[in-house]
């Protein structure tokens, strides 16, 4: 059996739809709805009342060496691009040649190895923006920007380069007793309160959920203040302090919807991180908040019309390509994608570091 009769673009496509199917959805993908357009023209990337995304002077020059297109200005042709590529061991290879039927259980097991492969490189790129996106929701320093590393070259884009988000979108609990690590003293309530009466009278809009990580979950559930809000609720002495009964407070006495996302991913160098941070809590409005914009990718653009290679297209913009070389004979995959979230209902949105 040859290997190109099974191992497709439109199988990997498949195969990696069907494993995904299983997994628990990045929160980053309901908020911000895939898209596609036509190359990767920075100018369709928005932020706050339709402004375009500025990208860091700093990396200018390090972000332009990557391509060089004649006839078109620099910010046009900066949208991030990732691009990453496996081969099949030529032993995956003699093995699956020794097999005459498809449907021999030893060929499943070769091929589920390669496909296991595959679906790497494709998860690999879905991590992508979702680092982008709740780089977005929770910044470290108060203004919404992107900082990612891709083939070598980091790419950054600041939402935010006049500070306005900093300034009426942002709060840092600088003194220790409002933090929200002192659950004898701090306040999360009033603190919330506060920034949702803030985002309303500037939009018109008020936030109705809250996104917080793990450890920011766990210290609500030890703040004395809270548990005296569920007491007064309840007619027992004492109350055992779950996620279930936090959220109910919140819910009946700000009318905020709390997700807790501990969801994470594994960084450049193999290290576990989380997506969204400790330290932090994201008010936000119902409904989507931007979209996440696909470009075009060269393979996508290249190759799609030639016999040259065999490509599909997952998740709206994430494109697989599957070519044979000669001399040695290997198949290669190369999944690539031209990725930016836009981000044009960021100021119905607030941000507290809390911690």
């Amino acid at each position: 059996m040859n290997i190109r009769d099974a191992y497709t673009s439109k199988a990997i496509a498949l195969v990696n739809t069907e494993v995904a199917s299983n997994r628990i959805a990045y929160l980053g993908a309901g908020l911000f709805p895939a898209k596609k357009k036509m190359g990767l023209d920075l100018k369709w990337i928005k932020t706050s009342k339709g402004l375009p995304v500025s990208l860091a002077p700093s990396n200018f020059d390090a972000v332009s060496t990557l391509r060089s297109r004649e006839g078109f200005k620099l910010t046009e042709t900066e949208m991030a691009f990732f691009r990453e590529s496996m081969l099949v061991k030529e032993a995956d290879e003699q093995e699956i040649m020794r097999v005459k039927d498809s449907t021999d259980p030893y060929a499943a097991e070769v091929l589920g190895r390669i496909f296991d492969d595959a679906n790497t490189l494709v998860d690999g790129a879905n991590v992508v923006p979702e680092r982008m996106i709740m780089q977005l929701l929770a910044p470290s320093d108060g203004s919404p920007k992107i900082s990612i590393e891709a083939n070598g070259v980091t790419y950054a884009y600041n939402y935010d380069p006049n500070s306005t988000y900093k300034t009426k979108n942002f709060a840092s609990l600088t003194t220790d007793t409002d933090k929200w690590s002192d659950t004898t003293n701090s306040d999360p309530m009033d603190d919330i309160a506060t920034a949702l009466d803030a985002v309303e009278a500037e939009t018109g809009e008020r936030p109705s959920i809250m996104i917080v990580s793990r450890k920011t979950m766990d210290y609500l559930k030890q703040n004395a203040k809270i548990k005296s809000a569920i007491l007064a609720q309840n007619t027992t002495a004492t109350v055992f302090m779950n996620d279930n009964r936090v959220k109910e407070v919140f819910s009946n006495e700000l009318g905020i919807r709390i997700i807790v996302y501990s969801k994470q991913y594994k960084k450049e160098d193999g290290t576990a991180a989380k997506f969204y941070p400790d330290g932090f809590a994201t008010l936000i409005p119902d409904g989507a908040l931007g979209n996440t914009w696909y470009g075009t990718t060269p393979e996508e653009r290249t190759l799609m019309g030639s016999g040259e290679a065999d490509v599909s297209i997952v998740n709206t913009g994430v494109a697989v390509a599957v070519t044979t070389t000669s001399d040695p004979v290997h198949t290669k995959t190369t999944v690539s994608e031209i990725v930016l979230p836009s981000y044009e209902r960021m100021d119905s949105t607030y941000v507290i570091k809390c911690y």
